[in-house]
């Protein structure tokens, strides 16, 4: 598993073209940091990398707050709708994430969001998923701990940050990996929203960097 790993990182420190030999060299014969230095200068590498990490960031530490939130109400809060609320949103679940798209796209140029990076961090703040995934786990808080906090007075946002929260931590460590690495890896709602090259992320860019 890691030999592919190990030679792609020896392929970027050999010359030009020593990559492509037959039979394949594993070790370069002479090392070599201009490509790396042509990513970041003549092909400015960098603001791509900045772009991707600023969003992925971004979206995962707000959506953390919001489907947490969503989810504990609906797992724990009493009001009235709230598990035909939560069949609906489970409804789209099984719906294509391309389905949702053009009218996504449609709302994001309505609110004149296209080509900007809240365009792309706005529809990634919440998910049905990580709404699901946090209810169905905080269903093992018990409500006991809920009725004795609220019994000693404390607010139903305290008895969230304090109770709630350190309760539910590995499954919010969970979607904090998945979100991050969904939101760096996403290509089809980047590149459908975003059109100026200063705001590309790193997938939009790695397809021209071929040759």
């Amino acid at each position: 598993a890691m030999v592919p790993m190990l030679w792609m990182l020896s392929a970027s420190l050999m010359p030009t073209g020593e990559a492509s030999q037959y039979p394949p060299r594993f070790v370069p014969s002479s090392v070599t940091f201009s490509h790396y230095r042509d990513l970041f200068t003549r092909l400015n590498l960098g603001r791509y990398l900045f772009n991707s990490a600023l969003i992925a960031v971004i979206v995962t530490g707000i959506s953390l707050v919001i489907n947490s939130m969503a989810g504990y109400a609906f797992a724990k809060l009493r009001f009235r709708g709230r598990d035909r609320t939560f069949r609906i949103l489970s409804l789209g679940l099984v719906l294509p994430v391309q389905v949702a798209m053009l009218p996504l796209f449609l709302l994001m140029k309505n609110l004149h969001l296209i080509n900007t990076y809240w365009g792309v961090i706005i529809p990634g703040m919440a998910s049905i998923f990580g709404i699901f995934l946090i209810r169905q786990y905080a269903l093992s808080i018990p409500d006991d701990m809920l009725d004795a906090a609220r019994i000693d007075g404390a607010s139903e946002l305290r008895i969230y940050w304090e109770v709630v929260v350190p309760g539910i931590l590995p499954i919010l460590a969970t979607l904090a990996i998945w979100t991050f690495l969904a939101t760096w890896n996403d290509f089809m709602w980047h590149l459908i929203v975003l059109s100026d090259q200063a705001h590309y992320t790193l997938p939009l860019t790695l397809p021209t960097f071929a040759g």
